[in-house]
């Protein structure tokens, strides 16, 4: 199946040390990204037969955004919120890859060993073969509890377990009891988030910098809070450090600048990655990552198009994902945005920078188109269109 994108007015790459491409066109063979460039059209057509023509109508190509702090269970469903189809409902904000911070709102959570390890098992196998509105979600995140060992972590591992949920919301939550499990963890390939800040559920811990800095996991979660946030020194000390700095929608918006501004203080911006901390009390929030997008870029005085890249391509680097950046060899997980209607902005990277919220044109996941128009964003100003095909499912 080869796909052509063409008359794209600006390609954002999400890849923060290159985050613009020259381009107005990606051609895609077998859900994978061919080629980005100029002109592509002849040079597709010369190599063989297009089956899928996309006219991007002057909008913008980004990657199909990546949440990087979410808290599925199974399915399409959250009893936090008793919300159907959420994940689908984040697909129609450009959400095309989902990962779990904790299966934590599991009704009757299993916190002993052999509950905590079949849980994270079962919801790691349960998301591999399942994509809710054919969004790929990453989950089997399993909550640090007291008496795990390192034979535990071998057998998530080997189960196919790759992350560990955001310590602290067990019964583990000091930098002591946390550091040999995450040792053990890295060990095994497993990626590792840490809470940071007050509770945010029943039995969780207010977690501040020195727990954090004696684990030292890959990833600093929520560290505008989740959604009370460390003190402003306590965010400088774990920006400068090596760790993913994680700024979810579900938190402190003046800490996120903070947050934002120490990482650039220490050239540390590609370390930045968003999330939603979605479902929770805050609600389910299908725009929350196009959000923080906007609130960094007019607020925070970020390139959007850089910004794009702390919602993708950063994200991609740290869980070591095929997706998150627009070049050869990538899975094409892609969004085509625009400025919204009645916007001042003539684009959406323009959109992003004044505070609105770009429209979602089109969203394919893996080459496949999903949906056309959002019917959550604000109307794209322009919509691309599927040549010769019929209808795209969308809301506008």
């Amino acid at each position: 199946m080869r796909t052509l994108i063409v008359n794209i007015g600006t390609v954002a790459t999400g890849d923060s040390q290159a985050p613009l491409a020259d381009a107005d066109s990606i051609l895609i063979e077998d859900g994978r990204i061919a080629a980005v460039g100029r002109a592509l059209n002849g040079d597709a057509a010369a190599a063989g037969h297009i089956d899928q023509l996309i006219d991007a109508k002057g909008t913008t190509a980004i990657p199909g955004l990546i949440d990087s702090h979410a808290h599925p269970v199974f399915g399409d469903f959250t009893p936090r919120q008793q919300t159907l189809n959420f994940i689908e409902s984040g697909l129609h904000g450009g959400v095309t890859t989902v990962i779990s911070a904790g299966e934590v709102h599991l009704p009757g959570r299993p916190k002993d060993v052999v509950g905590l390890k079949a849980l994270a098992i079962v919801a790691a196998k349960s998301y591999a073969n399942v994509r809710p509105a054919g969004v790929k979600v990453r989950a089997g995140a399993p909550i640090l509890e007291v008496g795990l060992e390192e034979h535990d972590f071998a057998e998530m591992a080997a189960a196919g377990v790759t992350l560990i949920g955001e310590i602290g919301l067990g019964s583990v939550k000091t930098g002591e009891q946390a550091a040999p499990m995450v040792a053990w963890a890295k060990q095994h390939g497993m990626t590792v988030t840490f809470h940071t800040g007050g509770p945010s559920i029943a039995g969780s811990n207010p977690i501040a910098a020195d727990a954090v800095l004696e684990a030292r996991p890959h990833i600093v979660g929520h560290v505008n809070g989740g959604t009370t946030a460390m003190s402003d020194a306590d965010i400088e000390r774990v920006v400068d450090t090596d760790m993913a700095i994680e700024i979810v929608h579900c938190g402190n918006g003046r800490a996120a600048l903070h947050a934002l501004r120490a990482a650039q203080a220490v050239n540390g911006l590609d370390r930045v990655i968003i999330g939603n901390d979605a479902p929770s009390g805050t609600g389910v929030v299908p725009l929350g990552i196009l959000r923080v997008m906007a609130h960094l870029a007019s607020l925070g005085g970020i390139d959007p198009a850089l910004a794009v890249a702390f919602a993708t391509g950063n994200t991609a680097r740290v869980h070591g994902l095929d997706v998150g950046v627009l070049a050869p060899g990538r899975a094409a997980d892609i969004a085509l945005v625009d400025a919204p209607t009645g916007s001042a902005a003539s684009s959406a990277l323009e959109a992003l920078s004044i505070g609105d919220l770009p429209g979602v044109s089109m969203v394919l996941i893996d080459g496949e188109v999903r949906i056309g128009r959002s019917r959550n964003t604000p109307p794209a100003t322009r919509a691309a269109e599927l040549v010769g095909g019929g209808p795209v499912p969308g809301g506008h």
